[in-house]
C-alpha cells in the first residue's frame, strides 16, 4: 500500500522543524496527530525515518534520503495547487509569515486591517520572532527583516517606514536624579535597560552625529530576551528604573504623554526601513502574491 501523502507532509514538517511540537505549532496541528502520522509512515515503509529523544528529532539515514527527494517534490504539489488557486475570482488561503517584535508593532498594524479587508478569504498566520530564519524551512512563506540581514538570493521588497532611528529615553524622575547625559559615553556611568537575542547576544548602542559614531556596550540592573519582552523595558523606564533605547516610534506615545524624556536625540542613528522577503522562485503561493502586491501598492 502506498503512503498517504498527508503522512508523507507530516514527516517532512516534523523533519524540518526538528521536533513535533515546533513542527504542530507552525502547521497548527496537534503533535500526537503528526506523532501518529510518522509512526503509521514507518509502519508503511518498513525502516524506521526518525530518531527520537526527549529534547529534540532528526531523520535517520534513510529519513534524510527520503526527505532530500520528498520535500521538492511537496513543494511541486503544493505550487500545482496554488495555480487552480489562481482562477478563484478572489485570492484565498492562508499566508504565513516571520517578523521581529519591532515590525508586529510598528509595521503590520497599519497594512493588515485594510489588506485582510481587500481580501476576505485570505488568512493570515504571523510568527514574531528575532533573528534571521530560513522562512521555508521555519513553515512560512515570507519573512520581515532589515537589509543587512537579508540573503542574496531572496527577493526584498520594501515595506513599511523608509527611515527609521533608535531612540534612548528616561523618565524625567530619573533624569532628575542621575543628571542628563550630554554625550553617548556618559551612558556608561547610567543604569540602562538592556535587550539580547535568543542566542545570548546583547546589541552594542550605536550613536552618530557629524559623522562621529559612538559604539558603546552599556551596562544595567535589567536585561530583556528580545521577541517579547520589550515593553518591560519600556515600563520600567517609564518607572524610573534607568534608560532605555528602542525605534523611536515605539516611544513615541510616551514622549508625547511626558512619561518618558527624550536622551541624546541629536545623536540618534537613522537607519534604512524593513523589508519583506521571500525566496524567489516561478510561483507564488496565490496569498504571498495578493500580499506582496498590495505592500508594492502601498509603498507607491
Amino acid at each position: 500500500m502506498k503512503p498517504d501523502l498527508n503522512d508523507l507532509a507530516a514527516f517532512v514538517a516534523v523533519s524540518r522543524a526538528g521536533g513535533f511540537r515546533d513542527a504542530a505549532r507552525r502547521a497548527d496541528l496537534s503533535a500526537s496527530g503528526l506523532s501518529e502520522a510518522v509512526r503509521r509512515l514507518e509502519a508503511r515503509m518498513g525502516v524506521r525515518l526518525l530518531h527520537r529523544t526527549t529534547r529534540s528529532v532528526a531523520p535517520t539515514e534513510a529519513g534524510a534520503r527520503l526527505l532530500e527527494r520528498l520535500g521538492p517534490a511537496l513543494s511541486d504539489i503544493d505550487s500545482a495547487l496554488e495555480m487552480v488557486n489562481d482562477f478563484r475570482e478572489r485570492p484565498a488561503g492562508t499566508l504565513r509569515l516571520n517578523v521581529p517584535e519591532s515590525a508586529a508593532r510598528l509595521v503590520l498594524p497599519d497594512i493588515l486591517p485594510a489588506f485582510l479587508g481587500r481580501y476576505p478569504d485570505i488568512r493570515l498566520d504571523v510568527v514574531v520572532e528575532e533573528g534571521f530564519v530560513d522562512v521555508l524551512a521555519a513553515g512560512c512563506d515570507a519573512g520581515i527583516r532589515y537589509e543587512e540581514r537579508l540573503e542574496q538570493d531572496m527577493i526584498a521588497v520594501p515595506i513599511g517606514p523608509r527611515v527609521q532611528r533608535f531612540a534612548a529615553a528616561a523618565s524625567p524622575a530619573y533624569l532628575d536624579a542621575h543628571g542628563r547625559p550630554e554625550h553617548p559615553r556618559d551612558l556608561l556611568g547610567h543604569r540602562c535597560l538592556l535587550g539580547r537575542f535568543a542566542s545570548g547576544y546583547k546589541p552594542a548602542w550605536e550613536f552618530e552625529r557629524d559623522g562621529e559614531i559612538v559604539r558603546l556596550e552599556p551596562d544595567g540592573p535589567l536585561t530583556v530576551r528580545l521577541g517579547g519582552g520589550a515593553d518591560l523595558l519600556v515600563s520600567s523606564a517609564v518607572s524610573g528604573l534607568g534608560v532605555v533605547m528602542l525605534f523611536d516610534h515605539w516611544l513615541a506615545p510616551h514622549f508625547a504623554s511626558g512619561a518618558l524624556e527624550p536622551v541624546l536625540e541629536d545623536w540618534w542613528e537613522a537607519f534604512s526601513g524593513p523589508f519583506l522577503y521571500y525566496p524567489g522562485r516561478r510561483h507564488l503561493p496565490t496569498p504571498l502574491r495578493a500580499f506582496v502586491d498590495f505592500v508594492k501598492e502601498a509603498g507607491r
